[in-house]
């Protein structure tokens, strides 16, 4: 049976009794013949404060281009995105994890109110590309992802630099050995346009693992923000999302537990972010497809890390392009048996298809085969214990300690911690413990950057842990363990850890512990009540009474 391309827009428009609908639209531009077509929705989260989506508006236009050049009467529709870079180390810092639920149902929102056909989501900060698939997995209408891209390297003292060598030099600073103007000069040189973080950051970890789950076409996200070729690429999608709306292929006919896997593949073969575990989780909820926090620890054990990628490796995403890009890294992988070649992707062809394909440039040493891998396993590793009971989530590129005791330095919120570091308050040896920063606690779950950072350029990144029931960016490197669960907020042990008590992290034994006996954890925790909530009314009052754990993803519906 063929899919009508109109399923949805014709009850909007079609009939007498939708003259008025039809009077409103004529009144933005539509036409007669317009109104016959399908009406596809370009949604992207512009917005004037940030790099990382400041590109979109002109791409919406460039896939609008395509979706009328194949026969559709596109629609743009624009909303919200929090830049986790420059609200770090902030209040507005929490705001970021709740503008991917908001995001996402604003999309939903549009979607229904004006019956649109079909679905193209332009994404480029961090949270945006979890909540397009959110969207994308909730509506299962015909659609696709697009990544507008990373950002060039800057350019300090003959060197590339990333938005993570500023925050590394702020410790540098804080340690007497940058001085103001080497630090403003850096400032300066880092972040030289449009596009997201350059390397394999949240943003790039989740664009690339949307192309590996199929939700984006192959090979488009390593294309840089102000590369040349974006606004083909984007027209191209526009074209494709007419294609895929022909074929009536649905987001929930992409999004398969094969799917989810490969994006953890994806992940985990990079270093990348360990944001992922809290967004495939969450997009997985959306996608009806069950997925478990231990799923990514399995996986990542059975992925070697062949992408040479920073934080903890050499090369940003525009090398990664340069080298061969998505479709190369699933060449390698496939080669080697890491990867479930017949998923399906937005293309109509499977990953296998689309990696062979691929196109590697000569001498490249970006992404490497299988039996050159930097690390025979993955970065991603899942920890429990009496201190993280529902698992906690930590990156190992390979260099870091296995295994690591020392005495808990207790602080109720970023701003403790991070003062500490600045007044080097921290001795090697610490274990550095941020609580009361969790999905319902925080509200919103921040980022640790601006500490973790801080510990790196203040020469302890070797000699310290650090956990939270927080998260970390994806520029995070070092002996960090985010996502505590159960959080402080909700009476999780690590609520009752006291300062001075001894921690351990064991990589290999998968434990995150505290020198505490159960006994001692349930006389703490008698007479506890939950601390009284940060806001009283507004969007951060009910994110926090809605927030399931982060072990569930932090998913509010």
């Amino acid at each position: 049976m063929s899919f009508d391309p109109r399923h949805r827009s014709h009850t909007l428009v079609d009939g007498p009794d939708r003259a008025a609908a039809r009077s409103y639209l004529r009144s933005v531009g539509l036409t007669s013949d317009d109104l016959r077509k399908p009406l596809v929705m370009v949604a992207h989260e512009w917005i004037g404060t940030m790099p990382c989506n400041y590109n979109q508006r002109e791409l919406a236009q460039q896939v609008m281009a395509g979706v009328r050049a194949a026969g559709g009467t596109p629609m743009e529709v624009n909303t919200v995105s929090i830049s986790d870079g420059i609200s770090m180390g902030t209040e507005g810092m929490k705001a970021s994890l709740i503008s991917r639920e908001l995001i996402a149902d604003s999309i939903e929102l549009c979607a229904v109110g004006y019956s649109f056909d079909a679905v193209v989501v332009i994404v480029g900060c961090d949270k945006t590309i979890p909540a397009a698939a959110m969207a994308l997995a909730r509506l299962n209408l015909p659609g696709l992802v697009l990544y507008s891209g990373s950002i060039a390297p800057g350019k300090f003292r003959g060197r590339d630099v990333t938005i993570q060598d500023v925050f590394e030099g702020v410790g540098q600073h804080a340690a007497g050995s940058f001085s103001d103007a080497d630090l403003e000069e850096l400032e300066i040189a880092a972040c030289p346009g449009a596009g997201a973080c350059g390397a394999q950051y949240t943003a790039n970890t989740m664009a690339t693992a949307m192309e590996f789950m199929g939700l984006s076409p192959m090979g488009t996200a390593t294309v840089g923000a102000t590369d040349g070729r974006k606004d083909g690429v984007a027209r191209q999608c526009g074209e494709l999302v007419m294609d895929v709306l022909r074929r009536g292929q649905r987001p929930r006919d992409i999004l398969t537990t094969q799917s989810f896997e490969n994006g953890i593949i994806c992940a985990a073969s990079t270093g990348g972010s360990t944001n992922i575990v809290l967004h495939l989780m969450a997009i997985a909820n959306e996608a009806g497809v069950a997925l478990n926090i231990d799923d990514f620890d399995r996986i990542s054990e059975q992925t070697p890390l062949i992408g040479d990628m920073r934080p903890g490796g050499r090369y940003v995403a525009l090398d990664m392009d340069r080298a061969g890009g998505t479709p190369l890294l699933a060449k390698k992988l496939l080669e080697a048996g890491k990867l479930n070649g017949d998923v399906m992707t937005v293309s109509g062809k499977t990953i296998a298809e689309e990696a062979a394909a691929a196109i590697e440039a000569p001498g490249q040493d970006v992404i490497l085969p299988v039996e050159k891998a930097l690390k025979p396993t993955g970065g991603l590793v899942i920890l429990k214990g009496n201190l993280a009971p529902d698992g906690c989530v930590i990156k190992v590129a390979g260099h870091e300690r296995l295994l690591h005791s020392g005495p808990a330095r207790v602080f109720e919120c970023e701003e403790d911690a991070f003062a500490a570091v600045s007044s080097n308050s921290i001795k090697p040896g610490d274990v550095v413990v941020i609580r009361n920063e969790g999905p319902r606690g925080g509200p919103g779950m921040r980022e640790m950057l601006g500490v973790t950072a801080a510990l790196v350029g203040a020469g302890l990144g070797d000699s310290v842990a650090l956990l939270t029931d927080g998260r970390f960016s994806g520029a995070t490197r070092g002996l960090m363990a985010g996502h505590v669960a159960p959080e402080a907020a909700v009476g999780g042990p690590i609520g009752f850890v006291r300062e001075g008590e001894e921690i351990t992290f064991d990589i290999n034994a998968r434990t995150l512990s505290v020198a505490i006996t159960d006994e001692e954890f349930v006389r703490r925790r008698e007479g506890w009540t939950p601390p009284a909530p940060h806001y009283q009314r507004g969007v951060f009052a009910k994110y926090a009474r809605t927030v399931s754990s982060a072990a569930e993803g932090a998913v509010t519906g």
